[in-house]
């Protein structure tokens, strides 16, 4: 069974950075790409970045594109999202997610099929 395992969430002021991290753990987390969405309270949950397997390929929401970075480390099972210029309509619980493919896929919530339970992200204006 894969559990992904979410931290570094917090309360930042506008304009401030954060840096998440979701430790994956299972033998196999180099084979998929993995992904970070978010939900707002009343919203529904959303797209934020993706990186492939090997972490050649990223992609990224047009809302956070330019501030928000994605990453992996494979030898440590984690992927990372650094966030700066961070923005109050970045408010939101923050998800990692397994895709079930290596990359490709990275938009749709349905490719992914194991989930972190979350981290609070606060920004204040």
């Amino acid at each position: 069974q894969v559990q992904l395992v979410e931290s570094g969430g917090g309360l930042v002021q506008a304009g401030g950075s954060l840096k998440l991290s979701c430790a994956a753990s299972g033998r196999t987390f180099s084979n998929y790409a993995m992904g970070w969405f978010r939900q707002a309270p009343g919203k529904e949950r959303e797209f934020v970045a993706a990186i492939s397997w090997s972490g050649s390929s990223t992609v990224y929401a047009d809302s956070v594109k330019g501030r928000f970075t994605i990453s992996r480390d494979n030898a440590k099972n984690t992927v990372f999202l650094q966030m700066n210029s961070m923005k109050p309509e970045d408010t939101a619980v923050y998800y990692c997610a397994r895709n079930t493919y290596a990359s490709g896929g990275y938009y749709d919530q349905t490719t992914y099929n194991y989930w972190g339970q979350g981290t609070q992200v606060t920004v204040s204006s």
